[in-house]
């Protein structure tokens, strides 16, 4: 048993409503059941009910036990003060208010339907399940459910990106250039590099970025340097060199930090080495001043992938590390990369930013990320393999919310899925 199941019983009305008697014996009627309080404080607000013809308005609280209430120290926290009714499931100890009052209570274990639990424990079940809980009826919803669904889950991983975003404005003092190059350089790390790149980024002061990207083999140097990639043995190319002089003289003008680390290479294709994201990330800031406007005022995907499709410098035509030659070829940012780019990074910060100069961006954001092909990760197939598709970036991203904040944490009564087989007692 799980307090999800008496959230999900009050908010959906699962008792009867009529013939209710406290724990103390008095009769009680429910006139509101209140809304659920999604922050802190007692789990519903502004409810309303009689209790032998006594009108009572304030907040539902819910423990699986009476005596949870004290476990969690509510009768020293003033948020508790206005509860008007304590909803368990079992009742164990009396609960008091602060003047010596005891809070009325209502115990669900008898209330609720045989059928309804019997569905509930089946969901919870986790004992023959391979990928998530419901995964032998998901397929089953409704297509119009799902669409409303999903775009919610979106819009909640934006939230929560969103959040970071505004973590790392504050350390930049409200640089969104310094930001949107952060993100990037984690991006560009891809996820063996991706918090390195982030950490060696914001170690670096971006007026630094712009101030050498005017001068190409400057950007290149500094970035080279700064994220660990220029200390080479036996190297003599010309290039190397050139960027190894100049890093020197850069270190020396703006007082940089030499890295003790250096990325990884060991378990990435080639076309991934962090040398060729350098490079082709040098280009991109060389070749677009004033980057972060001008990726806030597109709004055609074609657009953004012509901004981004750039490519590393020359040299790397026939390298992929300093020193050693490779098959030529030319190093652009591929389709698929830059997908990821805008996923990750560009809708996100421009979500961010809408929210910030008060914008109404979300329908534009909608169809940017609709247009874009859906990801291919193990969430992404586990859901597939249940007949339940991505079509598009939207969706996919949306499985991926749904997978790690609801089916990973069992929060299946905090998920329209788990909430509507609920309703249709379901037995999975």
């Amino acid at each position: 048993m799980r307090e999800d199941l008496l959230h999900y019983i009050w908010q959906y009305k699962k008792i009867p409503l009529s013939k209710l008697f406290t724990e103390q014996k008095e009769e009680l009627q429910i006139i509101n059941f209140g809304f659920p309080n999604s922050g802190e404080g007692p789990d519903f607000l502004n409810a309303r009910i009689l209790i032998d013809d006594q009108q009572w308005a304030g907040n539902i609280e819910m423990h699986l036990k009476s005596s949870d209430w004290y476990a969690h120290h509510h009768e020293i926290d003033k948020n508790y003060d206005n509860v008007i009714l304590h909803v368990v499931w079992e009742d164990d100890i009396a609960v008091f208010r602060k003047d010596g009052s005891q809070i009325a209570t209502l115990v669900l274990q008898h209330l609720i339907p045989e059928e309804l639990l019997v569905s509930y424990q089946a969901l919870m079940d986790t004992s023959k399940i391979k990928f998530i809980n419901c995964e032998r009826s998901i397929a089953d919803m409704a297509p119009v459910m799902w669409k409303s669904w999903e775009e919610r889950l979106y819009f909640e991983r934006l939230e929560q990106k969103s959040k970071h975003i505004g973590a790392l404005l504050q350390k930049s003092n409200n640089n969104w250039e310094a930001v949107l190059f952060s993100l990037l350089c984690k991006s560009f790390g891809t996820k063996i590099n991706g918090s390195f790149f982030l950490n060696r980024a914001l170690k670096l002061d971006f007026s630094i970025v712009r101030k050498t990207s005017t001068d190409l083999l400057q950007l290149e140097s500094l970035l080279f340097g700064h994220f660990g990639l220029l200390e080479v043995e036996d190297c003599t190319d010309r290039y190397y060199l050139e960027l190894k002089k100049e890093y020197g003289y850069l270190t020396q003008k703006f007082e940089l930090e030499i890295p003790e680390e250096k990325p990884a290479f060991y378990g990435m294709r080639p076309t991934s080495f962090p040398t060729l994201r350098i490079s082709q990330l040098a280009n991109l800031y060389y070749k677009n001043c004033g980057f972060f406007q001008r990726l806030m005022a597109i709004d055609s995907l074609e657009d953004y992938y012509h901004v981004f499709q750039v490519l590393a410098s020359s040299y790397w035509e026939n390298h992929f590390t300093f020193g050693k030659s490779s098959k030529k070829s030319k190093r652009q940012i591929s389709k698929a990369f830059i997908d990821l780019l805008l996923i990750n990074t560009v809708i996100p910060l421009k979500f961010s930013y809408a929210q910030r100069i008060g914008k109404q961006w979300n329908e534009e954001l909608v169809d940017l990320i609709s247009k874009i092909k859906s990801e291919s990760n193990t969430i992404v197939e586990g859901f597939n393999d249940l007949k339940v598709q991505s079509e598009n970036a939207l969706e996919s991203q949306a499985k991926i919310q749904l997978y790690t904040a609801y089916c990973s944490q069992k929060k299946c009564l905090h998920c329209a899925v788990g909430v509507n087989l609920l309703n249709r007692n379901v037995y999975f």
